[in-house]
């Protein structure tokens, strides 16, 4: 399957309620801090909603709740990668994206035969304080000289003009999160988006 060039990422089922029907059909579900019981039911429903709407969905860390939902992808951080158990998730045939900020993470994220690498952050982002420092395209040209044929997902501080500088650089996806989330209108910026990457 290849995916989409526009990979949104959100935190709430209510949001791919929202936007999936505007054609978004990759999407990443993360959510931190709420109880595994709650965090089950929301992961159920974003995938029966994503399933009906025909669009990939990407369940962030939580990997043990993406097996039960039989959920089709994961992606882990480097920090669940220390405790996740990868043969198991090999073994209910999940597809795996991890991210990377350096080289000894790239080294070890390929070792583990990802289905997509990320690289982040792109440019200086707001939605959490990260130890390094923005990459910048020409690290995004020489990852995917790295990657190969691997899918390269570009992450942080996207916007749609950013984008196109983005794929030229060597990236296949690009992620976005705060500029669609924090916009006054959404669902505007989230068609821009898809304009800009269709």
């Amino acid at each position: 399957m290849k995916l989409d060039r526009f990979y949104p990422i959100f935190d709430g089922v209510e949001w791919l309620e929202r936007m999936l029907p505007l054609g978004v059909t990759l999407v990443q579900l993360r959510i931190k801090d709420i109880p595994e019981p709650e965090l089950r039911s929301v992961v159920a429903r974003a995938q029966a909603l994503c399933r009906s709407q025909g669009a990939v969905l990407v369940v962030n860390d939580h990997w043990r709740i993406a097996i039960d939902e039989g959920c089709d992808w994961v992606h882990l951080g480097q920090e669940d990668l220390d405790t996740a158990d990868l043969p198991a998730i090999r073994r209910a045939c999940l597809k795996l994206g991890i991210s990377t900020h350096d080289h000894a993470e790239l080294d070890r994220a390929l070792s583990l035969s990802p289905d997509y690498v990320a690289l982040g952050p792109v440019h200086p982002t707001i939605l959490k304080k990260m130890k390094w420092e923005q990459q910048g395209l020409e690290r995004v040209t020489e990852w995917k000289r790295l990657v190969g044929d691997l899918p390269l997902v570009a992450i942080g501080g996207m916007t749609p003009e950013r984008a196109t500088h983005a794929f030229e650089a060597g990236a296949d996806i690009v992620s976005a999160v705060t500029d669609i989330t924090l916009n006054d209108d959404s669902e505007g910026r989230l068609r821009e988006w898809i304009e800009a990457t269709r």
